[in-house]
């Protein structure tokens, strides 16, 4: 397994809805980074503050030179960010730039690579 590049795939495929964030993190958000809060919504986030719609791209993506992303939130991102890639399956449908051919023929070897990279993130898969 390679990396992360900065392909922002993951960003790019989640951020119009398919995320969330615990009560948790809103509150603390409101409190600490009402900058961030703004962008949520009846506890949906990345709404548009203005219409309160689903906005297609998270507001925090920023472009970087050479087709790469990065997070203008990175500290405060939302665990779903945080502990994302979850499963070597997931990467795959997703077209993660970190998998090599032999992540994609022996899943059991990645996932547990996969669960050591993101080991200060998030709890190993299936915990």
């Amino acid at each position: 397994m390679k990396p992360c590049n900065q392909c922002g795939k993951c960003c790019i495929n989640y951020s119009d809805g398919g995320l969330s964030a615990s009560k948790e993190e809103i509150s603390w958000w409101e409190i600490f980074r009402p900058e961030i809060s703004r962008y949520v919504a009846n506890n949906k986030i990345w709404m548009d503050p203005d219409t309160g719609q689903q906005l297609t791209r998270c507001p925090w993506l920023t472009d970087l030179p050479e087709n790469k992303y990065g997070c203008s939130i990175y500290h405060d991102r939302p665990d779903d960010c945080r502990y994302y890639p979850v499963e070597i399956a997931q990467m795959v449908k997703d077209e993660c730039e970190m998998l090599e051919l032999k992540d994609i023929t022996d899943h059991k070897s990645a996932q547990h690579k996969l669960d050591q990279i993101m080991s200060d993130s998030r709890p190993p898969a299936g915990y």
